[in-house]
């Protein structure tokens, strides 16, 4: 029996309303930048992804976790906007610097040799080498938005 397909709007209803107007927001900025979109049931909820249109590789996606929604940012060329780093809210400084070190960059036979390897980047003075699926993961409040949306941006540039 196929997957029932969902859609954006009942992604939504897992969204903290006053988070609404950014997500939707958001949506809209990487449709009319081509970006395809996938939404899946996961065990925390409903997982959406952004797909980049040419690739079809995840530049981001929304999670779920016990603590309310997550933005995951897989920002493979931080290296060339690392500024944008620096003008972030602490709190989001603070969940990059929190992140795990990547495993395979560290030591190559430590992590499953598929793993397309993590994030080098500078901030703050400090060489980070932090795993790809959790150095950026940002709380999707109020506080997060402008950083979370200029992140985007940046990365979107770089890939399209």
């Amino acid at each position: 029996m196929p997957k029932e397909e969902i859609k954006f709007e009942d992604f939504l209803l897992n969204v903290n309303p006053v988070n609404i107007g950014f997500v939707n927001e958001m949506h809209d900025f990487m449709l009319q930048n081509g970006c395809a979109y996938k939404i899946e049931a996961a065990k925390s909820g409903h997982v959406l992804s952004y797909l980049l249109p040419k690739t079809k590789k995840v530049i981001v996606n929304y999670v779920f976790r016990k603590n309310g929604m997550l933005a995951r940012i897989y920002g493979d060329n931080v290296g060339n906007y690392a500024d944008i780093l620096e003008t972030l809210p602490q709190s989001m400084v603070k969940a990059i610097e929190k992140a795990p070190a990547c495993k395979r960059l560290l030591d190559p036979t430590k992590c499953n040799s598929r793993c397309p390897m993590g994030n080098v980047f500078g901030m703050g003075g400090k060489e980070y080498k932090n795993c790809r699926y959790s150095s950026f993961m940002f709380e999707v409040k109020d506080e997060h938005f402008e950083g979370i949306r200029k992140f985007i941006e940046c990365e979107l540039k770089e890939r399209l």
